[in-house]
């Protein structure tokens, strides 16, 4: 098999690219390098090139027997999403339908499309299935739903199949230190928490702690890295197999808080961690948990990496050694 993988050069399209590479398929990496790193592409092909660049697709599509193309090159930050909406919806969507099209056009049919939990807005209940009715909040979040949407009537118009993966929350690193997360700015909390283990800030800013939790601060689904890219092979073998489309949600069932997440920092790297406490940020829920028996029932998938030190053991290993090259 034959796999392009846009956005290549990024957190997890980096690690996706290793992970299909070192199970034996032909990997090409897609990229245009705005926010990934041409250093994180080991693997495969590269071409450096715009999502939403009709001739570069049309090269790359015309050039390699693309059997299935899986889609990581979209813009994540919330905030970003809600100060500057036309930045998303043209990178996450347009440029999207431009993929879409070359893909139509080159007849390849399996498309795996990273997608999110921000798709269900504020939670109803918890743990969050696939039936959660969908109801954005954000920017962010309504550019990754109305990509599915799209999904949807592609498949009926065109007979492409799309597999959505919902992730909540993004962690760790690859476990032999080649990978990591390195986001421009960084957002996310583990890599933030140990950036102050490591000195490269002087604290972890911590917003609210004053939610209804058993410590008052906010509760998420961490899920590895490497999990996560495994529930993506085992979702493109299935819909190659079934020839349908599918939604899952991600994550390991298991809900951490944000001082847990710092006690266990402070566990696996022997630092004290300083904490500020800040207000609430808006529009953060006290609670984000998925429920992903769907992933695993029909996936078969089962996360390897589920206990929370061993995720941020990874993580600290990455972190370390970035500082070690710098």
């Amino acid at each position: 098999m034959k796999v392009l993988v846009v956005g290549g050069a990024g957190y997890i399209g980096s690690h996706m690219v290793k992970q299909l590479a070192t199970a034996g398929t032909d990997v090409i990496t897609l990229d245009n390098l705005s926010y990934g790193y041409r250093d994180a592409v080991k693997y495969g092909e590269f071409v450096e090139g715009d999502l939403g660049d009709e001739d570069v697709l049309d090269r790359v599509f015309s050039k390699h027997s693309i059997d299935a193309v899986m889609h990581f090159a979209a813009f994540i930050q919330v905030g970003e999403s809600v100060l500057k909406p036309s930045m998303y919806y043209r990178n996450n969507v347009v440029n999207t339908l431009a993929l879409l099209d070359a893909m139509v056009r080159h007849d390849v049919e399996h498309f795996i499309f990273s997608s999110t939990a921000a798709i269900f807005g504020e939670p109803e209940y918890t743990p969050i299935d696939e039936r959660h009715p969908k109801q954005p909040i954000n920017p962010y979040g309504r550019s990754k739903l109305m990509v599915e949407q799209i999904l949807e009537d592609y498949d009926s118009a065109y007979g492409l199949k799309a597999t959505c993966m919902r992730y909540f929350n993004a962690a760790g690193a690859d476990p032999d230190g080649e990978l990591g997360e390195r986001h421009q700015p960084e957002t996310h909390l583990i890599p933030l928490i140990l950036q102050a283990a490591s000195g490269r800030h002087d604290d972890i800013k911590v917003f609210g702690d004053d939610y209804a939790t058993e410590d008052g601060s906010c509760v998420r689904d961490y899920i590895h890295i490497n999990d996560l890219c495994a529930a993506h092979s085992l979702g493109l073998d299935r819909m190659c197999a079934t020839g349908k489309s599918a939604r899952y949600n991600l994550g390991n069932g298991n809900g951490f808080s944000v001082q847990q997440v710092i006690d266990s920092a402070r566990k696996v790297t022997g630092r004290d961690i300083k904490v500020s406490i800040e207000p609430r940020r808006a529009g953060d829920p006290a609670v984000l948990v998925a429920d992903s028996t769907l992933a695993r029932n029909e996936l078969n998938w089962q996360p390897a990496y589920a206990d929370l030190d061993t995720i941020i053991e990874t993580a600290w290993h990455w972190e370390t050694g970035f500082l070690c090259k710098q």
